[in-house]
């Protein structure tokens, strides 16, 4: 089990350092909470798979595709990881490398408004019990 975690995290970090234009353009934009304060990680690691972008508390995951999703081998390899990573409890987005770079801002207010806020409001944070 540490072995398969030790080789995810290196992966994830082999695509953050090769990512492409498109990804990056895109991190870019929600990085450092700049979309509605929303937190996003990269290229990270949910179950047996590496995601583009996600938000933990958003329950969202973006996928950017390039023309190499076009065959109907990858569409449904896309289609058998949207299962899983539904399974986890996630929405999947998928979005073109033409849509971020033709329509940036279209793909922000897509992934704004389908972001899923988390049960407690930030403010609530959390609670801390006394013990006797």
């Amino acid at each position: 089990m540490k072995n398969n975690m030790q080789r995810f995290k290196q992966r994830s970090r082999q695509l953050r350092a090769s990512q492409t234009s498109a990804e990056a353009r895109l991190w870019q934009a929600l990085r450092g909470r700049r979309l509605a304060q929303w937190k996003f990680r990269r290229q990270h690691a949910i179950g047996k798979h590496v995601v583009d972008f996600v938000s933990l508390d958003g329950k969202l995951v973006v996928e950017v595709d390039g023309v190499t999703h076009s065959t109907e081998q990858e569409l449904a390899r896309d289609q058998d990881r949207t299962r899983v990573l539904e399974s986890f409890g996630f929405l999947v987005v998928r979005v073109t490398n033409v849509d971020v770079y033709e329509n940036l801002d279209g793909v922000l207010e897509m992934i704004n408004r389908t972001l899923r806020p988390s049960p407690l409001p930030p403010e609530v944070g959390y609670i801390r019990l006394r013990s006797s």
